[in-house]
């Protein structure tokens, strides 16, 4: 199964993808669409057709988004939001269906521990996808919640998949 793991943000939205067969995890790609444009509208475009060439380059199967937490500015919760929808709308738009994690939940998954900082985060990217070149923080995160659901949402796609042949 290949899983496509994103880290939503409005100035950087990170991806990573991941095939996972069996207990086996390797790494295919990972990067940064960088927005571009000076409205938020061009920017969230932007991103848009950014995500949309990833899918189409490595044509995940599944795919999984980090939540939103809220934070005290409500205009930047407002605006990653909005990124937020376009790192929903990009998978949905390719028919599949969409993971989704709080960051504690990744952290907890790939670390161990729900508050793990970004170097612990990193270190143990590495340790689960060796010899990986890791194409900025963004990427990283989003390589971690692609991890996350193999660990956790890619028994229950398997599940669906084979359910949804029977019928």
């Amino acid at each position: 199964m290949r899983v496509i793991g994103i880290d939503p943000g409005l100035r950087n939205m990170g991806w990573g993808v991941i095939d996972a067969k069996q207990s086996r995890i390797t790494h295919v790609a990972n990067g940064i669409c960088r927005s571009q444009g000076k409205d938020l509208a061009e920017r969230l475009y932007s991103l848009f057709t950014e995500l949309e060439k990833v899918f189409q380059t490595f044509n995940p199967d599944t795919a999984a988004v980090e939540t939103t937490f809220v934070n005290k500015d409500g205009a930047a919760t407002l605006k990653l939001g909005q990124a937020r929808a376009i790192a929903l709308l990009v998978p949905a738009k390719a028919g599949l269906a969409v993971s989704e994690y709080a960051p504690n939940k990744v952290k907890k998954a790939i670390v161990g521990v729900g508050h793990a900082d970004k170097n612990q985060i990193a270190h143990m990217v590495k340790l689960q996808l060796p010899g990986i070149l890791l194409n900025g923080v963004d990427a990283t995160d989003a390589l971690a919640i692609a991890l996350c659901h193999a660990h956790y949402g890619c028994s229950q796609d398997r599940l669906r998949l084979v359910v949804e042949k029977v019928l």
